[in-house]
């Protein structure tokens, strides 16, 4: 083990924090470059005697100048590359179709437009990929989180299990093993819910309602696949998902049940108490006096037996209008008064 190896090694971790690793959890300890390096000396077993000046030794002139321009190097055309996905200095060489695209979400959108032959439309094998190429110095090569001909950083972020870069940290990306792939908001605020198959925020431990592979479909509204889109996906109290930007939409719609089991989606008592009022003030013709009508719940389940109303019905067990009539309606008393009237 000599000292090259040690600066370089320490140069490589303190431009990769995010990768997990033993080494970057030295890293986080370390407050320093030299701290770290004497750490990293422990590590690597160097012996206490050329230990002592190892700290000293890096602060020379030449060391300080090599760090500096390695540094530099490795912060090269950071930002500057990438598409509208993600910053990243490398492109990704498709296995499905050996064409090369900035991600995989450029190959998807590319491969499954309009304007693609219907029957070669794939999604890439995300985990399959073997190849990357530099975007500095386009040298294609095996995937790696550094250039081997330039030496760049080709993301801050790296995961070797998704094949994933990512120049943007401030996402706080962690790989979950259980969901199979990079997520974003610090591992240390989610939780992987085994019967939902999927992670949630950390304050829905214990409040949300399990619904086997929670994700692992398309949204309700605008039919994208959940399980790894890049948008923010919101849990309704039915325990169903949905993008949060199709659940503000249907809002504006005044739509406030859920898409897939219809129970309503927010605390909706004071809309009831107003349909207790309009009720109330809109008495039916006498021809529908004594109309009854079964209706099903939405929220709760119960079937119910009440007077039929042209405006909603009453739920009589847990006094939801969310119902929907199931037997007998107006079309009956409409029949049978108009026979009277013939008559």
């Amino acid at each position: 083990m000599n000292l090259n190896f040690l600066l370089t090694r320490s140069l490589q971790l303190s431009s990769a924090q995010p990768v997990q690793s033993p080494d970057s959890a030295l890293l986080i300890q370390s407050k320093s470059f030299p701290e770290f390096a004497l750490l990293l000396s422990v590590k690597y077993k160097i012996t206490p005697s050329k230990r002592v000046n190892i700290g000293q030794k890096i602060m020379e002139g030449g060391f300080e100048t090599k760090l500096s321009r390695n540094a530099s190097l490795m912060e090269n055309g950071l930002g500057n590359h990438g598409c509208s996905h993600y910053r990243r200095r490398c492109k990704i060489r498709a296995p499905c179709c050996n064409e090369i695209f900035d991600c995989r979400h450029c190959h998807n959108e590319a491969k499954n437009s309009l304007e693609s032959n219907p029957l070669q439309r794939h999604d890439i094998p995300r985990h399959q990929v073997e190849k990357v190429i530099c975007s500095l110095c386009d040298t294609e090569q095996d995937v790696q989180p550094y250039c081997i001909n330039c030496g760049v950083c080709m993301g801050k972020y790296f995961c070797a299990k998704c094949k994933f870069f990512d120049d943007d940290v401030s996402k706080n990306q962690y790989h979950c093993d259980e969901c199979g792939l990079c997520r974003t908001g610090g591992e240390e605020n989610f939780f992987h819910c085994n019967k939902c198959g999927c992670c949630y925020s950390k304050l829905m431990r214990d409040a949300h309602r399990c619904v086997e592979r929670a994700m692992h479909h398309n949204c309700p509204v605008c039919f994208e696949f959940l399980f790894d889109t890049m948008k923010d996906i919101t849990a309704l109290p039915c325990g169903h998902t949905m993008h949060l930007e199709c659940l503000r939409e249907m809002e504006q719609h005044y739509r406030y049940s859920c898409p897939v089991c219809s129970k309503s989606i927010c605390d909706m008592s004071k809309l009831w108490r107003r349909l207790d009022q309009e009720i109330a003030s809109t008495p039916m013709p006498a021809i529908y006096q004594n109309k009854m009508v079964w209706i099903l719940c939405n929220d709760c389940g119960a079937t119910s037996h009440v007077q039929f109303h042209i405006l909603a019905h009453k739920c009589s067990n847990c006094k939801s209008y969310n119902t929907r009539q199931t037997r007998g309606g107006p079309a009956d008393s409409c029949s049978s008064g108009m026979s009277d009237m013939v008559r």
